[in-house]
């Protein structure tokens, strides 16, 4: 029951800030489901959301890195 009331409540926070809740789903059902193996839920779930939003965040700024346009060249051959 414990376990169903701190997804709930993680969805609830995940879809009210959609901008900052990318990864944090995904990575709280992760965390969640291994917090539980292990006896810490709770923590689990909370350690989950952190480290998937913050993946989320790092593989978005990559992706912007790669997309960033380049200085064209001169065109001219001259160096």
């Amino acid at each position: 029951m414990k376990t169903l009331f701190i997804c709930t409540a993680v969805l609830g926070l995940a879809f009210s800030s959609t901008a900052q809740a990318k990864g944090c789903i995904k990575g709280a059902i992760v965390g969640g489901v291994a917090g539980s193996v292990a006896g810490h839920g709770k923590v689990g779930t909370a350690a989950g959301c952190v480290i998937g939003h913050h993946e989320a965040s790092k593989a978005d700024a990559e992706k912007a890195k790669a997309q960033a346009p380049t200085s064209p060249s001169r065109g001219d051959g001259k160096i």
